[in-house]
């Protein structure tokens, strides 16, 4: 049995786009199921429908102070070095910055609620329903995305609009982590909800 999905009603005032760690340094590297230049392009298309509509734009990176000493630091099985950090690392990209309305949110972990005012700027707005993308889908992404399941908002995840670091850890969220906490839509679909298409 196909199960019919529930038309999309997105008034703007009561949504927040949150769009995670599309910053310099992050985009520069290679993601899939698609290049990170589309995922910039998506998610300025949804902020652009999101700002038309007089709702929230909420731009998060993630970088820890210069002497690393607020970034988590676990005991890890040996893997690849990270690559350096190199100026202008975590400035959020052109495509989206330089709106004064939008809020930004200065992150030092995956997920955006923890150790930020993210939670308490989106109830003083009574913002209802987050419409997230970003990257990485299976981290940063999906960080957030659990906790605000936790915090009792409504989601909307913008498939076409996140990308991670292979095709299989995109692919495994959408499909098995997404669906169980809230809607997976495209950008197309949530672009005409936002001007009151449905």
């Amino acid at each position: 049995m196909v199960r019919r999905m529930d038309a999309l009603v997105l008034p703007p005032a009561r949504c927040a786009l949150v769009v995670i760690d599309l910053q310099r340094g992050i985009v520069s590297m290679p993601t899939l199921p698609r290049p990170s230049q589309e995922v910039v392009a998506n998610a300025a298309r949804l902020a652009g429908a999101q700002r038309a509509g007089g709702g929230l734009v909420v731009l998060v990176r993630v970088t820890p102070r210069p002497d690393g000493r607020d970034a988590l630091q676990p005991t890890l099985d040996p893997g690849p070095p990270l690559p350096a950090r190199a100026p202008g690392w975590a400035e959020i990209v052109p495509e989206l910055a330089g709106h004064e309305e939008d809020l930004v949110i200065t992150k030092r972990q995956w997920g955006a609620f923890y150790g930020t005012e993210l939670d308490l700027q989106l109830r003083r707005r009574a913002v209802r329903t987050i419409l997230l993308c970003g990257i990485s889908t299976n981290i940063g992404v999906e960080s957030t995305a659990r906790d605000a399941y936790e915090r009792g908002y409504d989601q909307v995840f913008v498939e076409d609009a996140m990308a991670a670091r292979s095709a299989v850890e995109h692919a495994h969220t959408v499909a098995h982590v997404f669906p169980r906490i809230g809607r997976v839509r495209s950008t197309d679909q949530v672009v005409v909800a936002l001007h009151g298409g449905g």
